[in-house]
This record gives C-alpha cells, structure tokens and sequence, in this order.
C-alpha cells in the first residue's frame, strides 16, 4: 500500500536527502547532490529564499520502503510580479510506478490549491541558480554538478499524468580549438580600442568579492526575462557569493569594466566537479573536500556557469572580450570541451555564440506544466 507523509521529523529529512542515492546508485551518470547544500537549502534560517518563498516536502512509502519523494514550492514574490498562481514542483524522484508518481503529484496538488494555486510548474526550484528542468534527452551523458539528472520514464509518468511542454533548455558541449579564433580576437581587440573596455584579472578570490555584488545585480538585470525568472535577494546574492568564491578558479573568472570601471559583463567556469562528488557521495567528510579541491587544480572538462551582459551593452563587444580570454586559458590548460548549463531553446542570443565553435547539442531538459 502506498502511503505519502510530509517531511518534518530530522529522520524524515535525511531520509528525504538520501533517497535519490540509492535510486541512482548504479546509475554511471547521476552526480549526487552536495548534502550540505541540500540541508541549507531547506532550511528557512540559512536559505534567504525563504522570505518570500514557501515550500513542502513529502515522502512516498510501500509498505514501509521509501520508494519516491517530492518538493512543492511556491514564490509569492514571482506569483505576485507575474499576477500568477503557480505552484512548482521539484525534488522529484521516484522509482518506475506510475501510482507513486501520481499520489505524490496529488499531495503538491491538494497543498497548491489549498493556497489558492491554479497551476503547476516543474521540476523548478527556488532560484535561476537551482537545479531546474527534468533530462528528457542525454541520459547516456555524464551530468553536470549544476543540474538534474534523472531516469527516461519521469518523462512518461508527467506524460500520463496530464502534464505538457511549458519550455526546453538544451545543452552543449563546446569543443576548445587547438588555437584561438582570430575573428573573436578582432571582435575583443576593437570592442576594447572603442570602447574603453578593460579586462580584470585577479591573483586573490578576496580581490573578486568587490565586484561580486555589482556582478550579481547586473546579472538580475540580464536574466530579468527569461523563464521563471525571480531577482535574486540581496540575502540570495551573499550565499551566492559564498559558494561561487568557494570554487572558482582565478583563470575562469572573467569580469569586463567600461572606461568608468563600472562592471558590463562577466563569465564564470569552474573546472568539473562531477566525478569527485560523485565518488564521495555528495559528502564533503572525509575525503570529499579533498577530491574536490584536487579536481579544482587536475582537470580537462569546465562547466560553465554563468555568462552575462549587462543589456545595454548587448552587441558591443562585451562577449568576445569574455569569451576570447576563456579560450585562451582553455587552450593554455589543455582542457578538452566546456559545457554549457542549460539555455533556453528560443534563447537564439545564447545559442548563437556557439556558431563559431565544434559544438554537439548533447542535453535537453523540459519544464512541465499542469492546470490543478
């Protein structure tokens, strides 16, 4: 008999953070969650998300085995801005029966509408910044640390459940070339004798954190139109800071300034961290850290993070600048392919700066959505 309950007690949680171990424990391809970050991300004391959003977690049981799980979350903040009411789903995983599916869906559902929720959105989480979009394409592919992973029939349980397409992101594999491209440098080299822009480079992390305020307002800027959009915090934008200071490597920080040294854009790569969470588990204690710090300084794959323009600058240059100097470290560092995080499919800006590059589309992923 399947049972859901909501997830309240310490137990309930670390069942609740565990569960998708043991589901995708043979699995070559899932990259775990990092534990700590999954228990700060669900707690309303450390997540400053929790000021205008709300959440509920809740567990599926077959005669007392857990066997699927699920996250409902509403941003009142969005909701209230789009003059929406849309609930969103996510930290969905379950194994391959549709009845456990359905009756965890019927439990965000039932906890939507008794909020007055007329729709639902997912797998979508509390920012731009959280994992979003479940895999529907690429479930042969490593994933990445900054996203989902999950097995081919999730799609058919949301397919008989009434859910459809709301949206696509896809993803690439951009291959670095043995030599820079001369006509990104042209494009770099005239954006910078123009315009004034100036190329900051860092041998500190603690020289980055100045700008790193400036970066993260900009980039609520940049990103204020894409789908499921909500503005970062300035509690959101510090945590932000934090964890992207914690593993970014100097040579993948790339942060452009006009002539009045006013920040315009930036790029953000990290070498991958995949298989050193992966093979701790998504546990820092007690040799995760130290995996981790080694991938940081042994690699040949970057993930890419975030890359953005401030909008008046779109096609000014701004790009190259950022682009040209991450090709060149890439080449200087022997690094085999970076890939991208998901990008919107009619994202045509985004996807086009790949135009000039050896590039497999590898990924897609799809937000779903349902009347409720």
């Amino acid at each position: 008999m399947i049972t859901i309950t909501e997830v309240a007690s310490k137990k309930d949680w670390s069942i609740f953070h565990d569960f998708p171990k043991s589901l995708y424990k043979d699995n070559p391809y899932y990259v775990p969650t990092l534990v700590f970050d999954e228990k700060w991300n669900f707690n309303p004391k450390k997540n400053p998300a929790y000021e205008y959003c709300e959440t509920v977690c809740f567990l599926a049981y077959n005669d007392n085995k857990v066997v699927g799980r699920i996250a409902g979350l509403v941003n009142h903040k969005l909701n209230e801005a789009k003059q929406e009411k849309k609930v969103r789903f996510h930290r969905y995983d379950v194994v391959d029966d549709l009845e456990v599916s359905r009756k965890l869906f019927e439990a965000v559902t039932d906890w939507g509408k008794s909020r007055g929720l007329d729709t639902m959105i997912g797998p979508i989480g509390f920012s731009d910044l959280d994992k979003q979009g479940l895999l529907v394409e690429g479930f042969d592919q490593m994933g990445m640390f900054i996203t989902l992973y999950n097995h081919p029939y999730y799609m058919e349980h949301l397919a008989q459940l009434g859910f459809m397409k709301d949206v696509d992101w896809v993803e690439y594999k951009v291959f670095v070339p043995e030599q820079p491209d001369p006509r990104i440098e042209r494009v770099c080299d005239l954006a910078c004798k123009r315009n004034g822009y100036e190329l900051l480079t860092f041998k500190r992390k603690k020289q980055v954190i100045p700008y790193a305020w400036e970066m993260f307002h900009m980039y609520n800027d940049s990103f204020a139109e894409l789908y499921g959009f909500c503005p970062l915090s300035d509690g959101q934008i510090e945590m932000a800071i934090k964890q992207f200071i914690s593993l970014v490597s100097l040579d993948y920080v790339s942060i452009v300034v006009d002539k009045n040294k006013q920040v315009i854009g930036f790029g953000i790569m990290v070498p991958s961290l995949s298989e050193a969470v992966k093979k701790s588990n998504g546990r820092l204690l007690p040799f995760g850290l130290l995996r981790i710090t080694r991938a940081l300084r042994n690699y040949d794959v970057l993930d890419m993070y975030l890359i953005a323009v401030k909008p008046e600058f779109l096609g000014r240059g701004v790009n190259a600048v950022i682009m040209n100097e991450g090709i060149k470290k890439a080449i200087a560092n022997k690094v085999k392919y970076a890939e991208t995080g998901p990008e919107l499919e009619h994202n045509n800006k985004v996807r086009s700066q790949w135009k000039s590059f050896d590039t497999v589309q590898h990924k897609r992923r799809r937000c779903y959505t349902k009347s409720i």
